[in-house]
């Protein structure tokens, strides 16, 4: 039997600028994507009907349907695909625009296409499905490590088993819910919660605050935090970091309550309910 061949993830780009869309898809072919490309959002939206790609890149200012709204336009149908935004738009208010639409990501214009290949990596990465469980026996019936007698156990006492990562409950270690400073997270169902009101989260708003749950009272370092959400650290001049946790501020403060996400000036960030 031939072992089946690797899958080739596909791109669909919407780009209303012909140079920069013949540039990019050149790029994208060339690293290895499958990629269609369509002049504004009107085919864009069409074309994921079609056939759905891995992943999209769309411009934010096109002509008919803009990116937002194709963006929208997918939520709303319930269509989760991953969503890298173009945007020569460099306000904070405008990058929130996009996020509040639905976008996972996106990347300022003029930008350095490596910039784009490694924002679109990190996006499949996330994207992709976990791999499955490893069966419970071998083919010959011998016991795996899971069914082996626990060493920890022979001599008659038991030694406290690893109770998960900072900041996880008891259940948070069977793989449900976590809980620090006050938030829960399901990471499987992909919901969150501060108290009693449930939080909307993107993609990577979600993902943020999850690393940040799991290691709660450990300042992360920026480059630790590029390396787990976006694979990739973009370097001491990015603003890319500061920008979400400023969504995910926004999100998780309440009126009189304490600040949950503190800054470390000079390292980065830490979770934690003063």
């Amino acid at each position: 039997m031939s072992p089946t061949a690797p899958h080739t993830p596909t791109v669909l780009l919407a780009e209303d600028d012909r140079a920069i869309r013949n540039a990019l898809e050149r790029a994208l072919t060339l690293e290895g994507y499958r990629v269609t490309a369509v002049a504004d959002g009107v085919e864009a939206l069409a074309q994921t009907h079609r056939s759905r790609p891995d992943v999209l890149l769309l411009d934010v200012m096109m002509p008919g349907l803009d990116g937002l709204q194709v963006c929208r336009a997918l939520r709303a149908e319930g269509d989760r695909t991953p969503v890298l935004m173009l945007t020569a738009l460099v306000e904070t208010a405008d990058r929130i625009a996009g996020l509040d639409a639905g976008a996972d990501d996106y990347v300022v214009k003029p930008f350095d296409v490596e910039e784009v290949f490694a924002r679109l990596r990190a996006l499949l990465r996330r994207a992709a499905p976990a791999p499955a469980p490893a069966p419970a026996s071998a083919p010959d019936g011998t016991p795996t490590a899971q069914e082996q007698p626990d060493s920890r156990t022979r001599r008659g006492t038991r030694e406290p088993r690893d109770q998960g990562k900072p900041g996880e409950t008891p259940d948070a270690a069977s793989g449900r819910h976590l809980v620090a400073a006050g938030v829960r997270m399901d990471p499987q169902a992909r919901r969150a919660w501060r108290g009693r009101r449930e939080l909307e989260l993107t993609r990577t708003e979600f993902e943020l605050l999850e690393l940040l749950i799991r290691n709660a009272g450990i300042v992360l370092d920026h480059s630790t935090i590029y390396d787990r959400i976006w694979g990739y650290d973009f370097g001491p001049g990015s603003k890319n970091l500061a920008v979400y946790v400023g969504y995910l501020r926004r999100k998780l403060d309440e009126p009189g309550a304490p600040q949950l996400i503190h800054t470390v000036r000079g390292v980065g960030y830490v979770l934690r309910e003063d």
